[in-house]
Protein backbone atom coordinates (compact mmCIF):
# COMPACT_ATOMS: atom_id res chain seq x y z
CA UNK A 1 0.00 0.00 0.00
CA UNK A 2 1.22 3.74 -0.95
CA UNK A 3 0.29 6.82 1.20
CA UNK A 4 0.35 10.36 -0.33
CA UNK A 5 0.31 13.17 2.39
CA UNK A 6 -0.70 16.45 0.96
CA UNK A 7 0.60 19.34 3.30
CA UNK A 8 4.32 19.41 5.01
CA UNK A 9 3.51 21.61 7.71
CA UNK A 10 4.14 20.13 11.58
CA UNK A 11 1.22 17.15 11.61
CA UNK A 12 1.17 16.49 7.88
CA UNK A 13 5.14 15.60 8.67
CA UNK A 14 4.65 13.99 11.97
CA UNK A 15 2.32 11.65 10.19
CA UNK A 16 4.20 10.82 7.25
CA UNK A 17 7.44 9.98 9.60
CA UNK A 18 4.91 7.85 11.41
CA UNK A 19 3.52 6.07 8.13
CA UNK A 20 7.14 5.70 6.42
CA UNK A 21 9.12 4.32 9.42
CA UNK A 22 6.60 0.79 9.93
CA UNK A 23 5.63 0.55 5.70
CA UNK A 24 7.66 -0.53 2.90
CA UNK A 25 10.75 1.81 1.55
CA UNK A 26 9.48 4.69 -0.99
CA UNK A 27 5.64 3.72 -0.30
CA UNK A 28 5.01 7.13 1.62
CA UNK A 29 4.84 10.39 0.11
CA UNK A 30 4.96 14.10 1.11
CA UNK A 31 4.22 16.49 -1.07
CA UNK A 32 4.57 20.53 -0.03
CA UNK A 33 3.49 23.47 -2.29
CA UNK A 34 7.35 25.17 -1.48
CA UNK A 35 10.47 23.56 -3.17
CA UNK A 36 12.29 25.90 -0.89
CA UNK A 37 10.82 23.81 2.15
CA UNK A 38 11.41 20.11 0.13
CA UNK A 39 15.07 21.14 -0.56
CA UNK A 40 15.93 22.11 3.13
CA UNK A 41 14.69 19.04 4.17
CA UNK A 42 16.86 16.96 1.47
CA UNK A 43 19.42 18.26 2.95
CA UNK A 44 19.15 18.67 6.62
CA UNK A 45 16.81 15.40 6.87
CA UNK A 46 14.35 17.58 8.96
CA UNK A 47 11.69 19.93 8.77
CA UNK A 48 13.00 23.12 10.18
CA UNK A 49 10.08 24.87 9.51
CA UNK A 50 7.57 23.36 11.55
CA UNK A 51 9.04 20.47 13.18
CA UNK A 52 13.09 21.16 13.89
CA UNK A 53 14.56 18.35 16.02
CA UNK A 54 12.68 15.35 14.47
CA UNK A 55 14.49 13.35 11.99
CA UNK A 56 12.90 12.15 8.45
CA UNK A 57 13.10 8.46 7.63
CA UNK A 58 15.51 7.81 4.86
CA UNK A 59 12.63 6.10 3.19
CA UNK A 60 10.47 9.11 2.94
CA UNK A 61 9.67 10.30 -0.27
CA UNK A 62 9.38 13.89 -1.05
CA UNK A 63 7.54 14.88 -3.63
CA UNK A 64 6.36 18.89 -5.08
CA UNK A 65 4.75 17.83 -8.15
CA UNK A 66 1.36 17.66 -6.99
CA UNK A 67 -0.24 16.10 -9.75
CA UNK A 68 2.66 12.98 -9.48
CA UNK A 69 1.87 12.93 -5.69
CA UNK A 70 -1.69 12.45 -6.44
CA UNK A 71 -1.22 10.16 -9.24
CA UNK A 72 0.96 7.96 -8.43
CA UNK A 73 -1.41 6.04 -5.95
CA UNK A 74 -4.18 3.17 -6.94
CA UNK A 75 -7.85 2.76 -5.85
CA UNK A 76 -6.16 0.73 -2.99
CA UNK A 77 -3.68 3.48 -1.46
CA UNK A 78 -4.49 6.14 1.10
CA UNK A 79 -4.40 10.05 0.52
CA UNK A 80 -3.96 12.16 3.65
CA UNK A 81 -4.91 15.94 3.24
CA UNK A 82 -2.74 17.19 5.92
CA UNK A 83 -3.47 21.46 4.97
CA UNK A 84 -5.61 23.57 7.40
CA UNK A 85 -9.34 23.50 7.33
CA UNK A 86 -9.14 26.98 5.24
CA UNK A 87 -7.63 24.81 2.14
CA UNK A 88 -9.57 21.78 2.06
CA UNK A 89 -11.90 22.86 -0.24
CA UNK A 90 -9.31 23.94 -2.63
CA UNK A 91 -6.93 21.10 -2.14
CA UNK A 92 -9.55 18.42 -2.52
CA UNK A 93 -11.00 20.03 -6.14
CA UNK A 94 -7.30 20.35 -7.35
CA UNK A 95 -7.14 16.49 -6.64
CA UNK A 96 -10.84 15.97 -8.62
CA UNK A 97 -9.45 17.87 -11.38
CA UNK A 98 -6.52 15.30 -12.11
CA UNK A 99 -7.65 11.98 -10.39
CA UNK A 100 -8.64 9.37 -13.03
CA UNK A 101 -9.63 6.65 -11.04
CA UNK A 102 -11.55 5.89 -7.94
CA UNK A 103 -9.94 7.40 -4.60
CA UNK A 104 -9.87 7.12 -0.34
CA UNK A 105 -9.19 10.27 1.19
CA UNK A 106 -8.68 11.42 4.79
CA UNK A 107 -8.18 14.47 6.28
CA UNK A 108 -6.29 15.58 9.25
CA UNK A 109 -7.72 18.85 9.91
CA UNK A 110 -9.94 19.89 12.25
CA UNK A 111 -12.38 22.63 12.28
CA UNK A 112 -15.49 24.19 10.28
CA UNK A 113 -15.44 25.57 6.62
CA UNK A 114 -15.26 30.01 7.97
CA UNK A 115 -17.73 31.17 5.68
CA UNK A 116 -20.43 28.35 5.47
CA UNK A 117 -20.10 26.71 8.95
CA UNK A 118 -19.65 23.30 6.68
CA UNK A 119 -17.62 19.94 8.18
CA UNK A 120 -14.95 18.72 6.39
CA UNK A 121 -16.75 15.69 5.30
CA UNK A 122 -19.84 18.20 3.65
CA UNK A 123 -17.00 20.38 2.28
CA UNK A 124 -15.80 17.26 0.46
CA UNK A 125 -19.23 15.76 -1.07
CA UNK A 126 -19.91 19.43 -2.16
CA UNK A 127 -16.77 19.65 -3.71
CA UNK A 128 -16.78 16.20 -5.05
CA UNK A 129 -20.41 16.74 -6.62
CA UNK A 130 -19.37 19.92 -7.78
CA UNK A 131 -16.56 18.53 -10.22
CA UNK A 132 -19.48 16.00 -11.27
CA UNK A 133 -16.96 13.23 -11.33
CA UNK A 134 -17.60 11.64 -8.02
CA UNK A 135 -14.34 9.83 -7.72
CA UNK A 136 -13.64 9.79 -4.20
CA UNK A 137 -14.22 6.21 -3.02
CA UNK A 138 -14.87 6.37 -0.09
CA UNK A 139 -13.69 9.31 2.83
CA UNK A 140 -13.09 9.78 6.45
CA UNK A 141 -11.30 11.99 8.96
CA UNK A 142 -8.37 11.01 11.55
CA UNK A 143 -8.39 12.33 15.02
CA UNK A 144 -7.70 12.61 18.47
CA UNK A 145 -5.51 13.96 21.29
CA UNK A 146 -2.13 14.23 19.31
CA UNK A 147 0.65 16.72 19.39
CA UNK A 148 2.90 16.30 16.45
CA UNK A 149 6.02 17.21 18.35
CA UNK A 150 5.53 13.72 20.45
CA UNK A 151 4.07 11.79 17.54
CA UNK A 152 7.54 12.58 15.24
CA UNK A 153 9.73 11.68 18.26
CA UNK A 154 7.28 8.41 18.37
CA UNK A 155 5.52 8.89 21.42
CA UNK A 156 2.47 7.10 22.77
CA UNK A 157 -0.35 8.02 20.79
CA UNK A 158 -4.05 7.11 20.43
CA UNK A 159 -6.30 8.25 17.00
CA UNK A 160 -9.53 7.78 15.90
CA UNK A 161 -10.35 7.35 12.04
CA UNK A 162 -14.10 7.79 11.90
CA UNK A 163 -15.60 6.92 8.23
CA UNK A 164 -18.83 4.97 6.71
CA UNK A 165 -16.33 2.92 4.92
CA UNK A 166 -15.01 -0.13 7.41
CA UNK A 167 -12.68 -0.93 4.81
CA UNK A 168 -11.10 2.76 4.56
CA UNK A 169 -10.75 2.21 8.26
CA UNK A 170 -8.84 -0.84 8.46
CA UNK A 171 -6.77 0.78 5.06
CA UNK A 172 -5.93 3.59 7.72
CA UNK A 173 -5.28 1.90 10.16
CA UNK A 174 -2.88 -0.21 8.39
CA UNK A 175 -1.35 2.65 7.90
CA UNK A 176 -1.05 3.98 10.79
CA UNK A 177 -1.87 1.62 13.63
CA UNK A 178 2.02 0.34 14.46
CA UNK A 179 4.62 1.22 17.09
CA UNK A 180 3.11 3.40 19.65
CA UNK A 181 0.41 4.96 18.09
CA UNK A 182 -2.84 2.98 18.10
CA UNK A 183 -5.62 3.49 15.99
CA UNK A 184 -9.19 2.84 16.51
CA UNK A 185 -12.31 3.11 14.29
CA UNK A 186 -15.86 4.80 14.58
CA UNK A 187 -18.68 5.32 11.99
CA UNK A 188 -19.44 8.61 13.53
CA UNK A 189 -17.83 11.13 11.22
CA UNK A 190 -20.52 14.01 12.56
CA UNK A 191 -19.41 13.20 16.03
CA UNK A 192 -15.86 12.99 15.62
CA UNK A 193 -15.23 16.39 13.39
CA UNK A 194 -17.44 18.53 15.59
CA UNK A 195 -15.54 17.11 18.67
CA UNK A 196 -12.18 18.30 16.95
CA UNK A 197 -14.01 21.58 16.17
CA UNK A 198 -14.56 22.76 19.05
CA UNK A 199 -12.43 21.60 21.67
CA UNK A 200 -10.33 23.97 20.02
CA UNK A 201 -12.86 27.03 20.88
CA UNK A 202 -12.70 25.76 24.35
CA UNK A 203 -9.02 25.49 24.53
CA UNK A 204 -9.04 28.96 24.17
CA UNK A 205 -11.59 29.89 26.68
CA UNK A 206 -9.12 27.60 29.23
CA UNK A 207 -6.13 29.47 28.13
CA UNK A 208 -8.17 32.74 28.83
CA UNK A 209 -9.41 31.10 32.35
CA UNK A 210 -5.36 30.02 33.29
CA UNK A 211 -4.31 33.66 31.78
CA UNK A 212 -6.41 35.33 33.80
CA UNK A 213 -5.05 33.18 37.22
CA UNK A 214 -8.78 32.28 37.61
CA UNK A 215 -7.50 28.79 39.53
CA UNK A 216 -8.07 25.41 38.93
CA UNK A 217 -11.60 25.10 39.81
CA UNK A 218 -12.50 27.38 36.99
CA UNK A 219 -10.75 25.40 34.41
CA UNK A 220 -12.29 22.38 35.64
CA UNK A 221 -15.72 23.86 34.79
CA UNK A 222 -15.06 25.62 31.43
CA UNK A 223 -14.17 21.63 30.66
CA UNK A 224 -16.76 20.10 31.67
CA UNK A 225 -19.69 22.97 30.62
CA UNK A 226 -17.49 23.24 27.56
CA UNK A 227 -18.24 19.17 26.86
CA UNK A 228 -21.89 19.64 27.86
CA UNK A 229 -21.61 22.22 25.01
CA UNK A 230 -20.13 19.77 22.38
CA UNK A 231 -23.12 16.79 23.45
CA UNK A 232 -25.68 19.05 22.77
CA UNK A 233 -24.36 20.65 19.43
CA UNK A 234 -23.23 16.74 18.37
CA UNK A 235 -26.54 15.43 19.25
CA UNK A 236 -28.47 17.71 16.95
CA UNK A 237 -26.14 17.85 13.98
CA UNK A 238 -26.90 14.07 13.71
CA UNK A 239 -24.29 12.35 15.58
CA UNK A 240 -23.62 10.57 18.63
CA UNK A 241 -23.33 12.48 21.87
CA UNK A 242 -21.21 9.27 23.42
CA UNK A 243 -18.62 9.76 20.64
CA UNK A 244 -17.95 12.96 22.95
CA UNK A 245 -16.50 10.67 25.76
CA UNK A 246 -13.93 9.38 23.56
CA UNK A 247 -10.64 9.91 22.14
CA UNK A 248 -11.69 12.83 19.73
CA UNK A 249 -13.61 14.78 22.22
CA UNK A 250 -13.29 14.88 25.89
CA UNK A 251 -9.93 13.07 25.01
CA UNK A 252 -8.45 16.17 22.66
CA UNK A 253 -10.60 18.83 24.94
CA UNK A 254 -8.38 17.47 27.84
CA UNK A 255 -4.94 17.61 25.87
CA UNK A 256 -5.63 20.88 23.99
CA UNK A 257 -7.04 22.52 26.51
CA UNK A 258 -4.04 22.15 29.81
CA UNK A 259 -1.23 21.21 27.13
CA UNK A 260 2.12 23.73 26.53
CA UNK A 261 2.09 22.37 23.14
CA UNK A 262 -1.03 23.92 22.33
CA UNK A 263 -1.29 26.31 19.76
CA UNK A 264 -5.15 27.50 20.56
CA UNK A 265 -4.88 27.46 24.97
CA UNK A 266 -1.79 29.69 23.87
CA UNK A 267 -3.72 32.11 22.05
CA UNK A 268 -6.06 32.66 24.90
CA UNK A 269 -3.51 33.20 27.60
CA UNK A 270 -1.54 35.51 25.36
CA UNK A 271 -5.34 37.38 24.79
CA UNK A 272 -5.81 37.37 28.77
CA UNK A 273 -2.43 39.23 28.76
CA UNK A 274 -3.65 41.96 26.86
CA UNK A 275 -1.92 40.99 23.58
CA UNK A 276 -4.32 41.56 20.27
CA UNK A 277 -5.25 39.14 18.09
CA UNK A 278 -3.29 39.67 15.51
CA UNK A 279 -0.30 40.23 17.47
CA UNK A 280 -0.81 36.69 18.75
CA UNK A 281 -1.27 35.39 15.67
CA UNK A 282 1.58 37.26 13.76
CA UNK A 283 3.96 35.21 16.78
CA UNK A 284 2.53 31.75 16.50
CA UNK A 285 4.15 30.52 12.92
CA UNK A 286 1.55 27.92 12.97
CA UNK A 287 -2.00 27.55 12.32
CA UNK A 288 -4.33 28.08 15.36
CA UNK A 289 -7.98 26.30 14.27
CA UNK A 290 -10.27 28.06 17.32
CA UNK A 291 -9.45 30.98 16.18
CA UNK A 292 -10.98 30.48 12.42
CA UNK A 293 -13.32 28.19 13.98
CA UNK A 294 -15.16 30.06 16.54
CA UNK A 295 -17.72 31.80 14.44
CA UNK A 296 -18.59 29.04 12.01
CA UNK A 297 -19.23 27.23 15.12
CA UNK A 298 -21.52 29.58 16.42
CA UNK A 299 -23.75 29.92 13.35
CA UNK A 300 -23.63 26.18 13.33
CA UNK A 301 -25.72 26.21 16.93
CA UNK A 302 -27.80 28.99 16.11
CA UNK A 303 -28.71 27.48 12.86
CA UNK A 304 -29.30 24.23 14.85
CA UNK A 305 -31.55 26.23 17.89
CA UNK A 306 -28.67 24.51 20.61
CA UNK A 307 -27.52 26.27 23.22
CA UNK A 308 -23.17 27.69 23.42
CA UNK A 309 -22.63 30.24 26.23
CA UNK A 310 -18.91 29.18 26.49
CA UNK A 311 -18.18 29.01 22.05
CA UNK A 312 -20.79 32.00 21.87
CA UNK A 313 -18.19 34.42 24.52
CA UNK A 314 -15.16 32.93 22.82
CA UNK A 315 -16.75 34.32 19.50
CA UNK A 316 -17.55 37.75 20.72
CA UNK A 317 -13.59 37.46 22.07
CA UNK A 318 -11.92 36.80 19.41
CA UNK A 319 -14.07 39.35 17.30
CA UNK A 320 -13.12 41.94 19.80
CA UNK A 321 -16.48 42.64 21.02
CA UNK A 322 -15.54 41.57 24.61
CA UNK A 323 -12.38 42.12 26.53
CA UNK A 324 -11.43 38.33 28.39
CA UNK A 325 -12.19 40.00 31.87
CA UNK A 326 -16.08 41.03 30.44
CA UNK A 327 -16.57 37.71 29.04
CA UNK A 328 -15.99 35.75 32.73
CA UNK A 329 -17.75 38.05 34.14
CA UNK A 330 -20.61 37.49 31.90
CA UNK A 331 -20.36 34.06 31.93
CA UNK A 332 -20.76 33.87 35.29
CA UNK A 333 -23.60 36.02 35.62
CA UNK A 334 -25.85 33.85 33.88
CA UNK A 335 -29.30 32.53 35.19
CA UNK A 336 -28.83 28.95 37.43
CA UNK A 337 -29.60 26.42 35.40
CA UNK A 338 -30.77 22.61 36.03
CA UNK A 339 -27.16 20.41 34.79
CA UNK A 340 -27.50 18.39 31.49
Amino acid sequence: MKVTLLGAGAWGTAMAVQAARYLSDGNVSLWSRSANQLADIQKSGENHSYLPGIALPKSLLLESDFTKAVKKLSSTDLLVIATPMSALSETIAQVLKIADHSLNIIWLCKGLEPKTALLPHQVVERENKLHSRGLIHSYGALSGPSFAREVGAGMPCALTVASKSPKLCETVQAAFHHGNMRVYSSDDLIGVELGGAIKNVLAIAAGIGDGLDLGLNARAAVLTRGLAEMMRIVKAAGGRPETCMGLTGVGDLILTATGDLSRNRRVGLELAAGKSLDQILAGLGHVAEGVLCAAAVEDLAKRLGVEMPITAMMGEVLSGKLAPPEAVKKLMGRNPKIET
